[in-house]
């Protein structure tokens, strides 16, 4: 085995996992340490409003979580199929593996692994990315790894996407996930503002803006879905035809998308049918009459007197 630019011919660029890469996993350790931070101070919180503080920060967080994490991941739309096909071009040999094409909004990744993974006197286990977004060519990516000998499978998937290839999917997968990335994150600033408002209980105005996140959410996720309305060309190996389905992420954005419009739709309605249960939900002194402050006059008398208008409201809540 000769070297490619100083390093093993195949692996002329780090792999990527289909599953999980670097940027989803400092997302969701960053997140994490932020739940813990708050169960932290959770411990401080006394009776029925630790309850209440945990719901809420979970769904915040959730939420938040999702928004940022779904940018990253490549399994907006995935498939799967178990194939024996050639490995190599100018070679009969055949291999048993398993191929995978996942589809996110970077990009796509093409998985090979072999069942069993060693075969042909070599390991095979495969995951390559091919990039769309913004200062990346799909084109330049697709020719390098002609040079670098990517197994067949590997290059027949992704040729599928190339610009010029028949197919003529490219273009539309690489619009629709412009548009599904740049709204998933104006539904992030929605997200921050309605915890922003409901912070400085802001409660109704924090509301609306919960169903202006989860309004932008849904409109990536039309944005994304749209690719189903082209038929992509058959991805045909032998006598085994392998399907692609929208993914885990797609359905994950989807879940907190409506979760969005349901806090968002329950907060409204409760604060015209039911004000007092949302006060307590949001820890609010709706009730101060019987707040006492003391007061002291020129005199330097001190005066204990009961005044509504004379309590400021201290109650700290956190936000969904």
């Amino acid at each position: 085995m000769t070297l490619y630019d100083g390093i093993s011919p195949f692996y002329a660029s780090p792999r990527v996992s289909a599953g999980f890469n670097t940027i989803e996993i400092v997302i969701i350790l960053i997140f994490l340490i932020f739940f813990v931070a708050f169960l932290i101070v959770l411990a401080g919180i006394r009776g029925s409003e630790r309850l209440t503080w945990l719901l809420q920060i979970c769904l915040s967080l959730f939420i938040g979580a999702v928004i940022v994490v779904v940018n990253f991941t490549n399994n907006w739309e995935s498939g799967y199929a178990r194939v024996s096909t050639n490995y190599k071009s100018f070679n009969k040999e055949k291999v048993d593996a398993e191929v995978g094409l996942h589809i996110g909004l970077a990009g796509i990744n093409v998985t090979l692994r072999g069942i069993p993974e060693n075969q042909l006197n070599e390991t095979i286990n495969y995951n390559e990315e091919f990039l769309w977004q913004l200062g990346s060519s799909y084109e330049g990516q697709y020719q390098d790894g002609l040079e670098r000998g990517l197994p067949n499978p590997i290059l027949y998937l992704a040729e599928k996407f190339t610009p010029s290839s028949p197919c003529g999917v490219h273009l539309q997968y690489r619009v629709c996930s412009y548009y599904a990335s740049a709204t998933m994150w104006v539904a992030l600033c929605g997200w921050l503002l309605s915890n922003i408002l409901l912070k400085m209980q802001v409660i109704l105005t924090g509301a609306y803006m919960l169903l202006v996140t989860g309004c932008f959410m849904i409109f990536s996720l039309i944005s994304f879905g749209s690719t189903r309305n082209v038929v992509l060309c058959q991805i045909q190996f032998d006598q085994v035809k392998l399907e692609t389905a929208l993914g885990p992420s797609f359905w994950l954005a989807l879940v907190a998308g409506l979760l969005c419009f349901i806090i968002g739709i329950t907060i409204i309605v409760l604060n015209f049918v039911a004000p007092t249960i949302l006060r307590r939900l949001f820890l609010l002194n709706g009730d101060n009459d019987e707040d006492d402050f003391i007061k002291e006059d020129h005199s330097g008398k001190v005066d204990k007197s009961v005044s509504k208008e004379a309590v400021p409201q201290q109650n700290v809540n956190f936000v969904v």
